[in-house]
């Protein structure tokens, strides 16, 4: 299965519908929630958030860079990048809630002015992997819905619209694992009949067979599930790099 060419308008649509979602959860929490431990190691609630908002000016960076044809990463170094997020995970939630509202406004702006013809111009993310301008609204989308859950406010992989699974399940496995040295060669397969090669070449010892919901394959492949209702066919569930 391959992955299709994205839906831009479509995908931007939906990036700003999971950030009202998001933007509601957190508006829920207090000062003191903020500075709680998310379900990521090492981060509280607060790195969580200053994280995303510094991913939309990151990601809006990449659309100017396509729309313009000049070079502007991400982010100035993975060190300015881990001070960004140091420095404003200890803010009040009210600073949380602004800095979200205005990067999105800002990678909404640099969507809405990126022209149809400049989509398919490739741009360099993170650790040299360069992607197509049409497919960083669903690279936001997934840091959205991915970090939503991992505030630890009740927003869980039963909550994922079936979508935007499908759409994550096929990168995940199309995209991010395919040919992964440290992950062994799989072949997943969702309930629905859907399947997937992914992982390293198989070097003759022939695919691990993972099947089970596609949520629960998400969950598994992300690291935000535990795969209990996944079934690895007599195998052991593989490890999963992290993403």
């Amino acid at each position: 299965m391959t992955v299709t060419t994205p839906d831009f308008a479509h995908d931007v649509a939906a990036v700003r519908e999971a950030t009202e979602r998001l933007l509601v959860s957190v508006g829920k929490l207090d000062d003191a929630a903020v500075g709680e431990p998310s379900l990521l190691p090492g981060w509280t609630r607060g790195h969580v958030l200053a994280h995303l908002a510094r991913n939309a000016d990151a990601l809006a960076n990449l659309l100017t860079w396509a729309r313009t044809d000049i070079r502007t990463p991400m982010y100035a170094s993975s060190t300015a990048r881990n001070a960004d997020i140091e420095r404003d995970a200890d803010r009040p939630l009210a600073a949380h809630l602004e800095g979200l509202r205005e990067s999105a406004t800002r990678f909404d702006a640099a969507a809405d002015t990126l022209p149809r013809a400049r989509r398919a111009f490739e741009v360099e993310m993170r650790n040299g992997v360069v992607e197509r301008a049409d497919r960083l609204p669903l690279r936001r989308l997934a840091e959205l819905e991915l970090h939503h859950m991992d505030l630890g406010v009740g927003h869980t992989l039963d909550q994922l619209l079936p979508e935007f699974v499908d759409s994550e399940l096929a990168f995940l496995a199309t995209v991010k694992f395919a040919g992964h040295p440290d992950l062994p060669a799989l072949e997943l397969r969702a309930d629905d009949g859907r399947r997937w090669h992914t992982g390293r070449p198989d070097d003759g010892g022939g695919e691990v067979v993972v099947s089970g919901p596609a949520r629960a394959l998400v969950g598994w492949l992300t690291g935000r599930g535990d795969g209990v209702e996944l079934d690895a066919h007599g195998a052991a569930l593989p490890v999963v790099p992290p993403l």
